[in-house]
């Protein structure tokens, strides 16, 4: 049987330049006559779009900033490969791993956070991949975790991850049944948010398993007269506070912020949680919106430096 992939776009990303490389198959769920998960909030998006924006981050991401990486889409656009398409296309371009993106949920409005899902804890490369992701859902991202788990968590197999003979991993980048944080993936900074998260732990999985090869992308001249024009490449963010606790970042004066806020956790007694709202490529851009989130209960906020 021949299959037809539609509208899969293949993005060769400075692949190979030493000889070596890896490909990475993003998938994102549903698509088509299949929404997904829905909001209450008919306003909000389905699952399929909030898979489809992450995932295009996502891989962005990784074509952007590593070298010797494919990446390559199940999906472009709002079009339904079947789950056979989806696992055969991962099988017959024999890719070294397969990212699934999801959004979650349930019945129970009050439940929120990510999850990681693996096929069976035996596949230690999997759960090492999904761990990396986990990390940084918690700290840079400071998104709450529902954990790592396989299919005996679930009490059933998924498809994509039972039949892919590669490193697997699906991930439920939160519930679109809890208002707070159906709104926050809704929002660009959200999806940003959770699109770095996945491409730093891909890319510290990456350095780790393969050592052999350079993921290191060179800068071209153009590229680094274009980041000096903005502050030489640098990255600011607004500290807005700190805490002893972890507090909820979507309920209370963090949600009548401009931005986003992420949490980091900064060490394990004292002020132990960092949180910080909006990411800018200029200084004097930070400093306006630091302005503003002091008028906006925050008196003590900064601007910071942040590393990528």
């Amino acid at each position: 049987m021949q299959l037809v992939y539609t509208s899969l776009v293949f993005i060769f990303v400075s692949f190979l330049s030493f000889g070596q490389g890896v490909t990475v198959l993003i998938d994102p769920g549903h698509g088509g006559s299949d929404p997904g998960h829905e909001a209450t909030d008919k306003n909000l998006l389905s699952e399929k779009d909030l898979a489809l924006k992450i995932a295009l981050k996502f891989g962005n991401y990784l074509s952007e900033k590593l070298e010797n990486v494919m990446v390559l889409y199940t999906r472009t656009d709002d079009t339904y490969p079947t789950l056979d398409e989806r696992v055969e296309m991962a099988n017959e371009k024999k890719v070294d791993y397969f990212i699934s993106i999801h959004i979650n949920g349930s019945p129970n409005a009050n439940i929120k956070g990510t999850e990681l899902h693996v096929h069976s804890f035996t596949s230690r490369a999997s759960v090492k991949l999904a761990r990396a992701f986990e990390n940084e859902f918690k700290t840079r991202a400071g998104r709450k975790s529902r954990g790592v788990k396989d299919s005996d968590d679930r009490e059933h197999t998924l498809q994509v991850l039972k039949f892919t003979q590669m490193t697997s991993v699906l991930v439920e980048c939160g519930f679109i049944t809890n208002k707070p944080e159906a709104n926050y993936l809704n929002t660009s900074e959200g999806q940003d948010i959770i699109a770095s998260a996945l491409f730093r732990g891909m890319r510290a999985y990456l350095q780790e398993a393969h050592k052999g090869i350079s993921f290191t992308k060179k800068e071209s001249t153009a590229s680094k007269d274009s980041r000096s024009d903005k502050d030489g490449g640098k990255e600011y963010s607004v500290q807005i506070m700190s805490s002893r606790e972890w507090l909820d970042t979507e309920k209370g004066e963090f949600r009548n912020l401009k931005y986003a806020v992420s949490r980091t956790q900064v060490s394990q007694t004292g002020y132990r949680y960092k949180y910080f709202s909006g990411s800018f490529t200029s200084k004097s851009e930070a400093e306006k919106y630091c302005e503003e989130v002091r008028k906006k209960s925050f008196p003590d906020s900064i601007v910071v430096e942040r590393k990528n």
